[in-house]
C-alpha cells in the first residue's frame, strides 16, 4: 500500500514546477515558441496588410475630396438695381469674369426682388445662392452728379453690397467666395476708375474734383461685404466638424463596452435570440441618450449660444440632434460588430469616418460628382442642423432629422438579421460538436465492451 502511494506521488510533478515551466519561461526565438510565434506574426503581418489596403482604398476618399477641389465653381448672383452705366458695367464684367474666379456669376433681373435688398439678403440666408452682388439703385446718377458738382461726402462703397453667409460653410466663404469677390470687384473698380479718368481728364471741374472729392476719381465704385450669418463662435467648430468625429468615436466606445459586457456576462450564449436583440437595442438607445446629454452639456459649458434660432429650446433640439446622430452612426457599428467582431470593426469605423468627413469640409457642389452621396450621410446632416441651431441659417431640421432617423431604422432592421445569422451558425456549430462528442462516446463504449 505504501509503495503504491509512493509511486503515485513520485509520478506527479509538483504543481509549482509546472507553473514555473509554462509561465514567463520562453524567449521569442525559442524553438518551443514556434507555434505561438507563427500565430503572432500571422496576426501582426495580416493586420498591417489590411491597414495598408485601408490607406489606399479608404483614405483616398478624403484625399480625393481635397485634391482638385473645387472642380466646379460656387454659384453667385449679380443684380442690377441701378439700371445705369455702372450697373451694366459691373454685370458685364462679372458675368464674363476670369476663369480663375471661383464663383460663376448669373445676372438675375431686379424685377424678381420686389422686396429690394432685404429680399436679396433673405434669399442668400435661405441658401438660394451662395453669394449675391447688388448694384444699388441710383448709383450711376450719384456718381455722375459728383463728377459735375464735386461732393466731399461721396463714398464709392455705397455703389454695391455683397451678401454672403459665412456660417453656411466657413471654409467656402474664406477660401472661395470672399477672395473671388475681392479680386473681381477690385479689378472692376480699378478698370472703371481708369475709364472715368479718360472721360473727365479735360473737364474744367477736374481740379476742383481732385481737391474736394478725390475719392470720386480714385475709387468711383467699390463695395461693402454684408456677412449675413458670420461664423462668430469659434467653439462651434467643435460641433460642426471635428466634434462629429468625436461623436462617432464615443459611439464606438459604447459599442465596444456593450460587446465586452455581453461577453463577460455570457449573455451571447445564455439569452434567447429575441431577448438578446432587445437587450442590445435598449442598451444602445439608453446609453446614447445619456452620453449625448453630457456631450451637449460640455458644449453648453463652453458657452455656445443655442438661442439665436429657437430661443432656449435650442439646447434641447441640439441634444436630440446629437442623440439621433449617435444612433445613426453607432447602431451601424452595433449591427456590424456582430459579424465583423472586435478584430475587424475598427476597419469599418475608419471607412465610416472618412466617408462622412470627406463631404463636410467644402460644399458638395464644388466637389467631384461622386461625393453627391454626402447629402445622405449622417455627418453632413448633423453639421447643417447644428449651423441652423447655432447661427440661424436656413432651417432644414426636418430633412436632417428624417435622414438620421432613416439610418437608425436601417440599423434596426440589419442588427436582428445579422444577429439571427450569427446565432444560426453558432447553433449549427454547437449541434455538430455535440454530435461528434456523442459519436466518440459511442465508439469508445463499443470498444470498451469488446475489451479493446
Amino acid at each position: 500500500m505504501s509503495s503504491t502511494s509512493e509511486h503515485t506521488v513520485n509520478d506527479v510533478p509538483p504543481p509549482q514546477s509546472v507553473e514555473t515551466e509554462v509561465l514567463f519561461s520562453r524567449n521569442f526565438s525559442d524553438k518551443s515558441n514556434a507555434v505561438s510565434r507563427a500565430i503572432y506574426l500571422k496576426k501582426l503581418i495580416g493586420g498591417c496588410f489590411f491597414i495598408v489596403i485601408a490607406i489606399f482604398t479608404v483614405f483616398s476618399i478624403y484625399w480625393g475630396a481635397l485634391w482638385k477641389s473645387p472642380v466646379r465653381n460656387i454659384q453667385g448672383w449679380v443684380i442690377d438695381f441701378d439700371g445705369g452705366v455702372v450697373g451694366q458695367s459691373v454685370v458685364q464684367s462679372l458675368t464674363t469674369s476670369s476663369r480663375f474666379s471661383k464663383v460663376t456669376w448669373t445676372a438675375v433681373p431686379a424685377s424678381q426682388f420686389q422686396g429690394g435688398l432685404a429680399q436679396v439678403a433673405n434669399d442668400v440666408v435661405e441658401q438660394k445662392s451662395w453669394v449675391a452682388v447688388a448694384i444699388h439703385e441710383g448709383t450711376s446718377s450719384r456718381l455722375q452728379a459728383s463728377y459735375i458738382n464735386p461732393n466731399a461726402t461721396y463714398n464709392g462703397t455705397d455703389a454695391m453690397t455683397v451678401y454672403a453667409s459665412e456660417a453656411r460653410n466657413e471654409n467656402a466663404y474664406r477660401s472661395l467666395i470672399r477672395p473671388s469677390v475681392q479680386t473681381s470687384l477690385a479689378a472692376i473698380s480699378q478698370s472703371y476708375a481708369t475709364q472715368a479718368v479718360g472721360q473727365i481728364i479735360n473737364s474744367p471741374n477736374l481740379q476742383a474734383l481732385l481737391r474736394t472729392s478725390p475719392q470720386t476719381v480714385v475709387a468711383p465704385i467699390s463695395y461693402t461685404i454684408d456677412n449675413l450669418r458670420p461664423f462668430d463662435q469659434p467653439v462651434a467648430s467643435a460641433v460642426t466638424f471635428v466634434g462629429l468625429i468625436y461623436v462617432l468615436i464615443l459611439s464606438f466606445f459604447v459599442v465596444m463596452i456593450g460587446y465586452s459586457a455581453r461577453e463577460a456576462a455570457g449573455l451571447n450564449r445564455h439569452l434567447t435570440l429575441r431577448s438578446l436583440i432587445i437587450t442590445r437595442f435598449v442598451s444602445s438607445f439608453v446609453a446614447y441618450f445619456v452620453v449625448s446629454l453630457f456631450y451637449s452639456l460640455l458644449t453648453l459649458a463652453f458657452q455656445l449660444d443655442f438661442t439665436r434660432k429657437f430661443g432656449h429650446g435650442g439646447f434641447v433640439i441640439f441634444w436630440m440632434l446629437n442623440w439621433v446622430g449617435m444612433l445613426s452612426v453607432g447602431l451601424a457599428l452595433e449591427a456590424l460588430i456582430t459579424v465583423l467582431t472586435p478584430s475587424f470593426i475598427p476597419f469599418f469605423m475608419i471607412l465610416w469616418i472618412i466617408v462622412n468627413v470627406s463631404v463636410c469640409i467644402l460644399p458638395i457642389e464644388v466637389l467631384p460628382s461622386i461625393y453627391r452621396y454626402g447629402y445622405a450621410v449622417p455627418f453632413y446632416n448633423v453639421s447643417h442642423a447644428v449651423r441652423c441651431i447655432v447661427f440661424a441659417t436656413r432651417n432644414t431640421l426636418g430633412e436632417n432629422f428624417a435622414i438620421l432617423i432613416v439610418w437608425t431604422v436601417i440599423s434596426c432592421f440589419t442588427l436582428p438579421l445579422l444577429q439571427w445569422f450569427v446565432r444560426s451558425r453558432a447553433v449549427i456549430a454547437e449541434t455538430q460538436r455535440m454530435n461528434n462528442e456523442t459519436s466518440e462516446i459511442s465508439v469508445d463504449g463499443k470498444l470498451a465492451r469488446r475489451g479493446v
